[in-house]
């Protein structure tokens, strides 16, 4: 990849200064210093993250398996496709979308489909989600960690697109993955 536009503009940031200001358990916060492309510095906040994993579980009828869950950060509770964090920037992403499957949801699969990648929010997080959806599923019993509590709720494609279209389903990752299972569904006709 070039560190030019079409108009020759450098475009790319040289770090000059790292700096951890908090390290979690999972997540860390920097306030790096960098070079610009004009030789002047700024400083750039941005979080660190392992990455996440998440999963459009349809059943064999077309219904989509969803979560509901509080969310302290928004104070709401959500209306979501299962997810979770990978435990490390080395972990597997299938098998932790598999994990976070049976864990939420109790169903294992068996075929995972990658569907697309995305950084949820590139401006202050290195974050990438994987979404993959999920297909001849198995149900179990769901085993959330000690600090979950989540709901499954199952509808059929179309009520959860309409519950979408009409602003109930603010969670980025389960848009995406509506739009990009929408797309999907239009190419197999």
């Amino acid at each position: 990849m070039t560190d030019k536009t079409k108009e020759g503009l450098r475009l790319e940031e040289e770090l000059s200064e790292a700096k951890v200001v908090f390290k979690g358990r999972v997540l860390n916060f920097h306030s790096d210093t960098v070079r610009l492309p004009n030789g002047k510095t700024s400083t750039r906040e941005y979080m660190e993250h392992p990455g996440a994993v998440a999963l459009l579980p349809v059943l064999p009828d077309g219904r989509i398996i969803f979560v509901r869950q509080y969310r302290f950060p928004v104070k709401e509770i959500t209306l979501e496709i299962p997810a979770g964090k990978m435990l490390s920037k080395s972990d597997d992403p299938v098998l932790r979308a598999r994990a976070e499957l049976e864990e939420e949801t109790g169903y294992t699969t068996k075929r995972l489909n990658h569907l697309m990648d995305f950084w949820p929010s590139s401006s202050f997080s290195d974050e990438k989600l994987r979404i993959f959806s999920a297909e001849e599923l198995v149900p179990g019993r769901s085993h959330p960690d000690e600090d979950e509590f989540i709901n499954t709720e199952i509808l059929r494609f179309e009520e959860a697109w309409k519950i979408f279209r009409d602003g109930k389903i603010k969670d980025a990752k389960t848009i995406i993955a509506l739009q990009a299972w929408k797309i999907h569904l239009m190419e197999k006709k």
